[in-house]
């Protein structure tokens, strides 16, 4: 197989932060508006088809590559606040499992491939150990966000100034302090989940509890039509990218 995800650029960032936003209000949307039985089974078929999807093309894919991981926000937050809401486990108990969790995916997948670096997914045993990481990531960042807004009674806002500049520092550590590549892409990529969804939820939540009360489902709706436009312009320059190796290959 050919590497299956995107090349790590700005654009990619943006387009993950945005995806981490839309996931919780998405969420929140659903699971307020209709049955939270129905918005929850939905959710799920919908990650599993994404998912699947995105196993069966054999190249990257920026359309299917984003709309699984879009589906995996929206569902990993469902599962988050089941797991709060309805079960009552504390958020400082989610974290420090999903850490735990996220630690053992990463140990087996470098214990068996040799190799964390998301410029190598070209198996179907790393792709496999991609997506875990990626669930792992969006379960961690979850609770993680939870934690600071919630429970240490930071508040949104606040919480995603706490985050937003935990995301750039390891993207500051490997430009200018030696930081491998790989472990900057894996701190950060964590970070973008708590940095999206307190920044979506100080926009959509009441007053109340210290947000801007515009509502989830308008915020929503403005974060999916910012997805589209970012999927369209990296569709774009996908396509630019791969048509010289397209159009030599016939002659090689």
């Amino acid at each position: 197989m050919r590497n299956k995800v995107p090349a790590v650029t700005a654009l990619f960032w943006v387009t993950k932060l945005l995806t981490t936003a839309m996931g919780e209000t998405t969420s929140d949307f659903l699971v307020k508006t209709i049955d939270p039985f129905v918005a929850v089974g939905g959710a799920f078929v919908l990650f599993a088809a994404a998912l699947v999807l995105q196993f069966v093309v054999r190249r990257y894919i920026p359309w299917v590559y984003w709309l699984a991981v879009l589906m995996v926000a929206v569902f990993g937050t469902m599962v988050a606040d089941v797991l709060h809401v309805e079960l009552g486990v504390p958020y400082l108990v989610s974290t420090v499992v999903f850490a735990v969790v996220l630690a053992a995916v990463f140990v087996l997948w470098y214990t068996t491939q040799r190799t964390l670096s998301v410029h190598r997914i070209d198996t179907r045993a790393r792709e496999t150990f991609y997506w875990c990481a990626v669930l792992g990531t969006f379960a961690l960042g979850t609770a993680l966000g939870d934690l600071t807004a919630v429970t240490f009674g930071l508040g949104y806002f606040a919480s995603a100034l706490v985050f937003g500049i935990l995301f750039a520092i390891p993207g500051i550590a490997y430009r200018w302090w030696g930081l491998g590549a790989t472990a900057a892409f894996w701190m950060s990529y964590v970070l973008t989940r708590p940095f999206g969804a307190s920044v979506s939820d100080g926009l959509a939540v009441s007053h109340a509890r210290g947000g801007l009360a515009l509502g989830t489902g308008p915020v929503s709706l403005v974060l999916f039509v910012a997805i589209a436009v970012c999927v369209a312009v990296l569709s774009r320059r996908h396509r630019a990218a791969t048509a010289p190796a397209a159009a030599a290959s016939p002659a090689s």
